[in-house]
């Protein structure tokens, strides 16, 4: 379909996947696209970042507005012509349309929203998933939001499950599955520069 090469990166949260995007990036020479692309979606919706950001990578805004109304009221609002998508079923797919177009353009890296499902017919598509070891994880976070470990844990147990719950009920895959992913890396035993030299070297074979 196309001559650019793209890397999406799924990541556990705490792993370093950001980081390890953005130093890829830096290194290859092409555009990032994480938290820049909820300010895209928000600028196309005409709504705050904040109320986007708000329901990027989750399902459960989406999830309880079908239980505002009952099963069968909501049942009849799907079915009418002036029923609105909730907010996330619109980011989602506005965010979706937004990094194909990305790919479509040039060569790039994208972080977590789904973007190996998204992209799944670009042919020159590396597809990553980054996880770390727990102990690793607790540290980076409570060091990086300033917080108890106890805190930490809590954050990404949290932040993990409604990841999970977003990736896989938009595509009917395992989030962080061999079976879901081309490749998975494990930063804590390679440590964030040894993950990019794996990852650029691929990048530089595709």
């Amino acid at each position: 379909m196309t001559k650019n090469k793209v890397v999406t990166i799924g990541r556990e949260f705490g792993s370093g996947g950001h980081e390890i995007g953005n130093l890829l990036a830096t290194r290859l020479d092409i555009p990032l696209y994480d938290n820049n692309l909820v300010r895209m979606v928000a600028d196309r919706l005409d709504i705050r970042e904040e109320t986007a950001q708000a329901v990027d990578e989750t399902t459960l805004n989406s999830f309880l507005t079908g239980f505002v109304l009952s099963p069968i009221e909501y049942s009849k609002a799907m079915n009418n012509e002036e029923y609105t998508k909730p907010l996330s079923e619109q980011v989602y797919e506005l965010q979706s349309e937004i990094i194909r177009k990305l790919a479509g353009r040039g060569s790039c890296v994208v972080v977590g929203r789904c973007a190996d499902f998204v992209l799944k017919d670009v042919a020159d598509c590396l597809n990553v998933f980054i996880c770390a070891d727990i102990d690793d994880r607790v540290k980076r976070i409570a060091k990086r939001y300033d917080m108890s470990e106890k805190k930490a844990a809590d954050k990404i147990k949290k932040i993990d499950r409604e990841r999970r719950y977003y990736y896989e009920s938009r595509t009917g895959l395992y989030w962080g599955d061999i079976d879901s992913h081309q490749m998975l890396l494990n930063a804590s035993r390679l440590g964030i520069e040894g993950t990019v030299d794996i990852l650029e070297a691929v990048y530089k074979m595709k």
